[in-house]
């Protein structure tokens, strides 16, 4: 994300680029892992793009926070695995879009929370929903219900991120450590990965008798793979396999 003069904030252009961006990706099958980040010194995303929104009638809000919405959508359903390196101020829909990612990174300079409380609203960009399902609810609802920003370490501490690494002085401490996890994706499967997010995405939203059907058709997908095979091979000649592009 690369709008400075704006702090990454989410306006109607911005949301347009973002979803031209996920759809582009989402057919790709070349790629294995998706980072969101930011070049912008000391800020993720700043949230909405509240000049833009205040110029908005009652009747243009709710439209233009259905497409914030379906744009979160469009990076929480990319069939890859995703992580968000948060590297600065990740605020309303900043931490909405983070919350959207399957995995978050974040440097001690890192702050998140859902404000929108303080505008008399309520976060708009699945907030409301994805917040309670990775972190406790009770802390979820005591966050939303006082806009509390936390920082990357006490964001660690209660699961909103899964790490959270030091700062350093080129400000990107953040994203180098969601590298570094994504260099520890990229040698499994291609579509295992793929296979085991839709299981696991899908799987979270039912009771665990339903869920097992969503593992057992993503594990019928990877059955007659090129990948399972090579998988199967490598292991036989106690080597690392070699996956071909997808």
């Amino acid at each position: 994300m690369n709008r400075p003069e704006r702090k990454n904030a989410l306006g109607r252009k911005f949301l347009f680029q973002f979803t031209e961006c996920m759809k582009k990706v989402k057919f790709d099958k070349s790629i294995r892992v998706v980072i969101l980040r930011s070049l912008v010194p000391g800020v993720f995303c700043a949230g909405a793009d509240l000049k833009e929104r205040a110029q908005m009638t009652d009747a243009e809000t709710g439209p233009f926070v259905a497409g914030l919405r379906a744009s979160v959508n469009d990076m929480d359903n990319l069939p890859m695995p995703t992580i968000a390196a948060i590297d600065g101020v990740a605020l309303g829909g900043g931490t909405e879009v983070s919350l959207a990612c399957d995995l978050r990174v974040a440097s001690t300079t890192a702050k998140m929370g859902l404000v929108e409380t303080r505008l008399a609203i309520i976060p708009g960009g699945g907030g409301t929903q994805r917040l309670p399902r990775i972190i406790n609810p009770a802390v979820a609802r005591e966050l939303m219900y006082t806009a509390r920003v936390v920082e990357g370490r006490e964001a660690e501490r209660i699961g909103m991120v899964n790490h959270c690494v030091e700062q350093n002085e080129n400000g990107d401490a953040g994203y180098l450590r969601a590298l570094k996890l994504a260099q520890e994706i990229l040698p499994q499967g291609p579509v295992a990965l793929r296979m085991a997010k839709m299981a696991i995405s899908r799987g979270s939203e039912v009771d665990l008798h339903s869920a097992l059907y969503f593992e057992e058709a993503g594990y019928s997908q990877v059955i007659p793979t090129r990948d399972r095979r090579e998988a199967m091979k490598a292991f036989m000649e106690k080597r690392k396999p070699k996956f071909e592009g997808h």
